[in-house]
């Protein structure tokens, strides 16, 4: 089901038109609203009537999530306060939190791409659907939250927390969707098998996952779980929040909403834009937005954009699943590691869970790399011997796709701490010894 065919398959052509015609409109809002932007854009001895179509973009600065910060808190709105309706923010674990303001339109753009995205997946006016990402500042909740009610189908606001009286809604409410995130997803899993409740007794048919990393392994695994079909949801609060971009049935690739967000691809180090096809960091620009519109944004996320329409019928280009974040890759004895490579190994493997932490530490000025892991409740063993072979199996494929080693270390079921909202999958003790030299 496409929800809006007048957008979501314009001639490319026309698509290009459009984005241009608004890529100008945005360029003049942003320089004579945003300080920021005006001075940046004086640097560079660039003016508004420079940008004449879209493949002007690239002369245009970029914006990164440290400009955001300086900012703080609303240095980079561009509508009055007056306009702005609604503010979410992230958690600013890591200094200032980036504060985005949202204007009426904003809101309704936003409820249009999350319609979109639920409508790729099947959903209907029929469908009952528990948007279990965190409600509040984060962007998660409220975004599928509006996206459903928009849609016309049934919305539980189910949040995180209290799972096992969530699985029993799912069950007596006939909930056919959910929106969590991939591992919130396994742990209603673990705990539909928990309270003993059949596979076959839940109504669910639809699954949108997102706000962190997963494989295509990991998809499987709560494909089979929960009896849905998984697909992938990518957002991000800076640029509006979920419905950034969607894979529609045909499962290959995701949908970018592009009348709305111009998407590009460079090389993180040169910053030089890379072809379709080419692995990068992917960049967006917000051609509507009113509240705290952007340019350039870097996401730091790495991917790539795929040519060629899809056989959906959508004429919006795919991005690639997300590999990892260029600032989130780990430097291992000089090799890039990526925890998605970690974790495309140990759901390959029936004897493991898809529960893993990686543990990074330096001894006697040598990185080190642990690998803890949870074996299946049917594979653990007393046995030493089988418990030996299994650690060796693992640290074998490891090797093999890391190209260093790493100290497996098994874990008993259910031993590492289930989160149900993004999960940390990584402690690096080389930065918290480095903090306190």
């Amino acid at each position: 089901m496409i929800w809006n065919p007048n957008k979501e398959c314009m001639p490319r052509e026309q698509l290009r038109e459009l984005q241009g015609k608004r890529l100008q409109k945005l360029v003049a809002y942003v320089y004579h609203n945003v300080p920021f932007y005006r001075h940046k854009m004086q640097e560079m001895d660039l003016m508004p009537e420079d940008i004449r179509s879209i493949d002007d973009i690239v002369k245009l600065p970029f914006t990164t999530k440290q400009d955001l910060r300086d900012n703080y808190p609303y240095g980079l709105m561009a509508a009055p306060k007056s306009e702005v309706v609604r503010v979410h923010a992230s958690s600013g674990t890591t200094g200032n939190p980036t504060i985005v303001g949202y204007t009426r339109k904003d809101l309704a753009v936003w409820s249009e791409v999350m319609s979109r995205c639920l409508s790729a997946y099947g959903v209907t006016r029929e469908d009952t659907f528990s948007v279990s990402y965190g409600y509040g500042l984060f962007t998660g909740g409220l975004g599928a939250h509006y996206g459903v009610e928009n849609l016309g189908a049934t919305v539980i606001p189910a949040s995180t927390g209290n799972t096992e009286k969530h699985v029993r809604l799912i069950r007596d409410l006939h909930i056919t969707g959910i929106a969590c995130t991939p591992s919130y997803a396994l742990y209603l899993a673990e705990t539909v098998d928990k309270m003993g409740i059949d596979k076959n007794e839940l109504s669910l048919r639809i699954g949108a996952f997102g706000a962190e990393p997963w494989t295509e392994h990991m998809r499987q695994e709560i494909q089979e779980r929960l009896g849905l079909k998984a697909y992938n949801l990518y957002g991000l609060s800076e640029i509006m929040g979920p419905g950034v971009s969607c894979e529609c049935e045909e499962q290959n690739g995701s949908h970018i909403q592009e009348d709305h967000f111009y998407p590009e691809i460079i090389n993180p180090e040169t910053l030089a834009p890379l072809p379709y096809g080419q692995q990068g960091e992917l960049v967006f620009t917000t051609l509507t937005k009113e509240g705290m519109p952007l340019l350039r944004y870097r996401t730091k996320d790495l991917t790539s954009l795929m040519p060629g329409i899809c056989p959906c019928g959508r004429t919006s280009v795919r991005m690639t699943p997300i590999m990892g974040r260029s600032d989130d890759m780990l430097i291992i004895r000089g090799i890039n590691v990526f925890p998605s490579q970690v974790e495309s190994v140990i759901l390959s493997m029936k004897e493991f869970e898809p529960r893993y932490m990686l543990v990074v530490d330096r001894v006697n000025n040598l990185d080190t790399l642990q690998v803890q892991v949870e074996v299946r409740r049917d594979y653990f063993s007393d046995d030493i011997a089988s418990m030996l072979n299994l650690k060796k199996l693992l640290s074998d494929k490891l090797k093999s796709v890391l190209s260093i080693s790493a100290d497996v270390k098994l874990m008993e079921p259910n031993s590492i701490q289930r989160s149900q909202g993004k999960s940390q999958r990584v402690i690096d003790k080389r930065t918290f010894l480095t903090d306190n030299e």
